[in-house]
């Protein structure tokens, strides 16, 4: 892949990885910050990221391998949990439906998560969800099916709660 069809790519797949990974993991800013630094290892092996079939997908995983590693570095301790040191970025409010769906996700198992994200929000079939997770695609499929009756539960819910709030206020 030479530079300008690293450009392309980047361009093509750099804010669909994002919000892959922001629904992933739950939080957008550490997903910029985990997918720029795939981009910048896929830089570093794009002769073969060129060979791979699914180079997005190559970027995808090593973003969100980026992402536990960094989770697992926060609960031991061993970076503060503050690493800002730049004024906060405004943005615009978020859609309260995208809200609601990231905060249900955020409450599955990450294996059922992944799987959502991957096979809905990516639009990859069950076999490339499976090749990507590392699971068979009877288990893939299990997870999308449990994962798919629990987000439909907690999303029912999330209306039924506000309006019990509000009847209580």
């Amino acid at each position: 892949m030479d530079e300008v069809e690293f450009d392309d790519f980047y361009a093509a797949s750099y804010a669909r990885v994002v919000g892959q990974v922001h629904a992933m993991i739950g939080s957008r800013d550490e997903a910029e910050e985990c997918v720029q630094e795939a981009f910048a290892r896929a830089w570093a092996h794009r002769r073969r990221l060129s060979a791979a079939e699914h180079p997005e997908a190559w970027v995808r995983t090593t973003a969100h391998r980026l992402a536990v590693s960094r989770w697992r570095r926060v609960v031991r301790g061993r970076r503060p949990a503050d690493r800002a040191v730049a004024t906060p970025v405004t943005a615009p409010p978020p859609d309260e439906r995208r809200v609601a769906l990231l905060a249900a996700l955020a409450r599955l198992p990450e294996d059922q998560r992944r799987a959502l994200v991957l096979h809905h929000l990516a639009d990859l079939p069950v076999r490339e969800v499976a090749r990507e997770v590392g699971a068979p695609e009877g288990t893939v499929k299990a997870r999308l099916s449990r994962g798919r009756t629990a987000l439909a539960a907690l999303l029912a819910d999330e209306p039924d709660t506000q309006h019990e709030g509000a009847n209580r206020g």
